[in-house]
């Protein structure tokens, strides 16, 4: 019998107060009011469905995601968590995030999100820069972002992320600087710092703004991860920095393979069966569908076995991201196959600087996550040696 990986929850809420040009996530404009008990019954008939899935097993971690989930009530969330832990256990130390737009957040709210059950905030700032706030499309000023992470202390939620980006439009590496040291300025326990990207099906894709060149990010890049460190924020995984080991565990466990349901409007799940098959489940994109068919198999947007080939792959995809080391066990742990399937593409990352190997222990060098699409590659089925040095850092 296969040992089952880890089991998170991910709860999209796809409605937002504005879209922002350079978000690529399914999340759509609020034109009317909030159908919130109803998307809350939609929630709870979609997860009947995907219990048979998961029985006897329990939930780890707990995040909702969007879209907004801040323009949701606390009562609503209360309920959500409630109803779901009625139908399946959570572990007793289960992290449970909630993302939160600056702009929705009214003055106690994170009180009582944390009464209903969220321990854990991610707050969505990018920039304290209000010329850049407003080329992003945000909804928040930089005062309301200040708030935001004050009301998060004031409410006992002292572990909370913090969202910010580099490389925005027309910044500076000074810039680029000012901006994390006025983050760090509020004591997040986490910081996510990642440059924006033009992602394909987004406004800035279709007109895209004037970026700084790559010489000017990766200074932001070099710069910003130096005052990180000044600060006791150890950088985890490529775009990841937690003081006290704060890490995130619900995107560890994706990070690491694990399994996970996922309910709401779009979303996606990964989970393992008794047999060792590894099943990849999406819902219906569009919240009216998924309103009227959550729970049906009409809701449900499709499944599939992911192919033996495409695991090894899978599991690297994701694992490489991570700053610790992983040995052959846990590969063979988390994808059901012998490391045997992936050594070529390993010895082929070592002998270009990208990995390294010793005793049944692998750890991606520097210059591996500065190039880790290529390094991804090199672990697709049939990949071939590839270019080191002409990626994205």
């Amino acid at each position: 019998m296969t040992t089952l990986p880890p089991l998170s929850l991910y709860v999209h809420l796809p409605w937002c107060v504005r879209k922002c040009p350079y978000c690529d996530f399914n999340s759509h404009a609020l034109k009317a009011s909030l159908p919130e008990r109803e998307y809350i019954d939609a929630l709870l008939r979609d997860l009947d469905f995907d219990l048979p899935r998961v029985a006897g097993r329990r939930i780890e971690t707990v995040f909702f995601g969007g879209g907004t989930p801040s323009l949701f009530s606390a009562e609503a969330i209360d309920r959500l968590l409630t109803e779901t832990r009625r139908r399946i256990p959570f572990a007793a130390d289960a992290e449970i995030t909630l993302e939160a737009n600056p702009g929705t957040v009214e003055h106690g709210r994170f009180a009582e999100y944390k009464a209903a059950g969220i321990n854990r905030l991610s707050i969505g700032v990018q920039s304290f820069d209000p010329q850049q706030l407003q080329k992003l499309g945000r909804i928040h000023s930089a005062d309301e972002a200040t708030r935001a992470a004050e009301e998060a202390h004031a409410a006992g939620l002292d572990n909370f992320n913090l969202d910010l980006m580099y490389g925005l439009p027309g910044q500076t590496p000074a810039q680029a600087v000012q901006d994390l040291q006025q983050a760090i300025a509020l004591t997040p326990a986490h910081l996510s710092h990642y440059q924006l990207t033009l992602e394909p099906n987004t406004l800035f894709h279709a007109h895209p703004p004037p970026l700084p060149d790559e010489e000017a990010s990766w200074e932001m890049q070099q710069q910003c991860h130096a005052l990180l460190a000044d600060h006791a924020y150890a950088q985890y995984e490529i775009s990841a920095y937690a003081r006290h080991q704060q890490r995130c565990r619900h995107n560890l466990n994706y990070w690491r393979f694990g399994d996970y349901l996922g309910i709401g409007a779009g979303a996606h799940g990964k989970l393992t069966d008794t047999s060792g098959t590894r099943w990849r489940l999406w819902k219906v994109k569009h919240p009216a569908s998924y309103l009227r068919d959550a729970g049906t198999r009409a809701g449900l947007g499709g499944v599939n076995a992911v192919a033996p080939g495409e695991i090894g792959f899978e599991f690297m995809l994701n694992r490489l991201r991570l700053m610790d080391s992983f040995t052959e066990a846990e590969f063979t742990a988390a994808s059901g196959q012998d490391f045997g399937r992936v050594r070529p593409a390993a010895e082929r990352a070592t002998r270009l600087g990208l990995m390294e190997g010793t005793g049944g222990e692998w750890l991606v060098t520097r210059r591996g996550h500065t190039y880790l699409n290529e390094l991804q590659q090199l672990f697709l089925p049939n990949a071939t040696d590839l270019p080191a040095g002409s990626g994205n850092r």
